[in-house]
């Protein structure tokens, strides 16, 4: 029986929670799967980097093991977190009447923030049922950001593909 080493790098990994092929979030970017961990020098330091894909966006991303909880990149959300996420949906909108560019400066911080109960608020908030006002161009734009960030966050919860997890929260949306 051969035993298989572990590098240090790995263990770095592990003990900061990540391990290849696993789903995680990193809050500006929303979720990409861990494709290992690298020792790179960078001017004259050598930094431990965790390298996340991002396949949608055709991106990889590296992150030093020392900044990922600084940089906000999590796990995926826990089912209970997600089930709070989509009760959201069903709530009632909660739009203040302020001027758009301060909702809209919220909605992409809620955005960006990588909790899905957030962006969950920002989806509920933007969605126009057909009895309802057409949307403006950024409004639409904000709607779907949030709608495809909650979107693919849910299919790698429920090991579902994007595009039925999209079609999960629309019917939430359209039903309450």
């Amino acid at each position: 029986m051969t035993k298989k080493r572990i590098t240090k790098e790995q263990k770095a990994a592990k003990e900061a929670g990540f391990e290849t092929g696993d789903y995680v979030v990193y809050p500006t970017h929303g979720v990409g799967r861990v494709q290992g961990v690298e020792v790179q020098e960078i001017s004259g330091h050598t930094l431990t980097l965790i390298i996340i894909k991002f396949e949608k966006d055709r991106m990889t991303l590296r992150v030093p093991i020392s900044k990922a909880e600084e940089s906000g990149l999590r796990k995926l959300s826990s089912r209970k977190l997600m089930d709070s996420a989509l009760a959201t949906l069903k709530g009632r909108s909660r739009v203040k009447r302020t001027m758009w560019s301060r909702r809209a400066q919220e909605y992409e911080a809620k955005i960006n923030s990588g909790d899905p109960v957030s962006i969950a608020e920002v989806v509920r908030d933007l969605h126009r049922g057909a009895d309802q006002p057409d949307q403006s161009y950024s409004e639409r734009q904000m709607y779907q950001a949030a709608l495809d960030r909650l979107a693919r966050e849910l299919a790698a919860v429920e090991k579902i593909d994007e595009d039925a997890a999209a079609l999960k929260l629309e019917e939430l949306l359209t039903a309450a």
